[in-house]
C-alpha cells in the first residue's frame, strides 16, 4: 500500500472494489463534468470553492470506503507544485482587471490571478483523486471490459473497440511500472554521482537526459517483451473474443447509480439556477 501510484490496482475487499467497473467509469465521467462546471452564484467567486469543497468531501468518503490512504495522494502531488508555481507566475504576469491586494513595485497581485490558480490546482487535485480511486479499485482486465462495453456502439462503423480498450488498459498498467523504473534509474545514476537536485541549469539538463534515455530504452524493451508474450499466447486482435469473466450488475450498483444521478442533478441545478449558499446562510442568520 505504501507504494501506491496512479494506475496500480490495490487488492482489497471493499464495497468500491466490488462495484461494477462500468459504474465506476460513469461515476468518474460525472464527477469530472461536475468539477469543470461553473457555479456563479450571486456573482462572487466563493460559490465555486464551496461546491469544490462538497465534491472533495464526497471523494474523501469514497477514498475511505475504498481504503485509499490520503497520504498516498499527497505523495503524487509532489510533481504538481512546480506546475502550480508556473501557473501562478503566468496569471500574475497576464493583464488583469479588478481590485488588487498586494503591490510589489510595479507588479500588482490581483485577486483574480490567485483565484484562477486555486481553481486549476483544486481541479487537478480532485481529478487526480478520482483517477487514483478508479485505478486502485479496478483490475486492468475489468477496466478493459468496461471500456470495451462503452465503445460497443462504435462497432457499427467497424471501429476496433477491443484494440482501443486494450491499448488504454495497457497504458494505465504501465504507469506504475515506468514510475518504478524511473526511481530505479535515478538511484542508479545517483550512486554514480549524478545530482538531480543541485547544480546549474546545464548540469540539471544533462542529469535529466541521463534519466530519460535509459527510461525510453527500458520502455521500448518492456513493450517489445509484452508484444512477444501476447503473440506467443496466440493473441489475435481480429479474432472473435471469448471471456472467462463476465460483468454482472448487482443491487449495490443500482443504489449507487441512483445516488450518482441525484448528486449530478443537484450539481446541475446549483450551476444553472445560480444558487448562492453564502447569501442563503447570511439571510437565515440575519432573519
Amino acid at each position: 500500500m505504501n507504494n501506491m501510484t496512479i494506475g496500480r490496482y490495490i487488492p482489497y475487499d471493499s464495497k468500491i472494489h466490488k462495484m461494477d467497473p462500468r459504474l465506476k467509469i460513469l461515476a468518474l465521467i460525472i464527477f469530472m463534468v461536475s468539477i469543470f462546471l461553473r457555479f456563479p452564484g450571486n456573482g462572487t467567486m466563493y460559490m465555486n470553492f464551496i461546491m469544490y469543497g462538497i465534491i472533495a468531501i464526497i471523494i474523501f468518503i469514497i477514498m475511505c470506503i475504498a481504503h485509499v490512504k490520503l497520504s498516498m495522494l499527497f505523495k503524487q502531488l509532489k510533481s504538481l507544485w512546480f506546475m502550480v508555481i508556473i501557473l501562478l507566475i503566468i496569471n500574475l504576469l497576464l493583464p488583469n482587471s479588478g481590485d488588487y491586494f498586494l503591490l510589489f513595485g510595479k507588479l500588482k497581485i490581483y485577486h483574480k490571478a490567485l483565484f484562477d490558480t486555486a481553481y486549476i490546482f483544486i481541479r487537478l487535485l480532485l481529478m487526480l483523486s478520482l483517477t487514483m480511486v478508479l485505478t486502485a479499485t479496478t483490475t486492468p482486465l475489468d477496466l478493459t471490459y468496461a471500456l470495451e462495453w462503452y465503445l460497443t456502439p462504435l462497432r457499427v462503423v467497424k471501429c476496433p473497440t477491443h484494440e482501443i480498450a486494450m491499448t488504454i488498459s495497457i497504458a494505465l498498467r504501465f504507469i506504475p511500472t515506468l514510475l518504478d523504473e524511473t526511481d530505479r534509474i535515478m538511484k542508479a545514476q545517483a550512486s554514480r554521482g549524478v545530482d538531480f537536485q543541485n547544480g546549474k541549469l546545464k548540469e540539471k539538463v544533462r542529469a535529466i537526459i541521463s534519466l530519460i534515455i535509459p527510461l525510453l530504452v527500458s520502455a521500448f524493451q518492456r513493450s517489445e517483451e509484452l508484444a512477444n508474450a501476447m503473440e506467443a499466447r496466440g493473441y489475435n486482435p481480429g479474432a472473435k473474443r471469448t471471456r472467462y469473466r463476465l460483468l454482472k450488475w448487482h443491487l449495490n450498483d443500482t443504489i449507487a447509480i441512483i445516488l450518482l444521478a441525484i448528486f449530478f442533478a443537484g450539481v446541475l441545478y446549483v450551476s444553472i439556477s445560480h444558487i448562492d449558499f453564502v447569501v442563503i446562510i447570511s439571510s437565515l442568520i440575519g432573519g
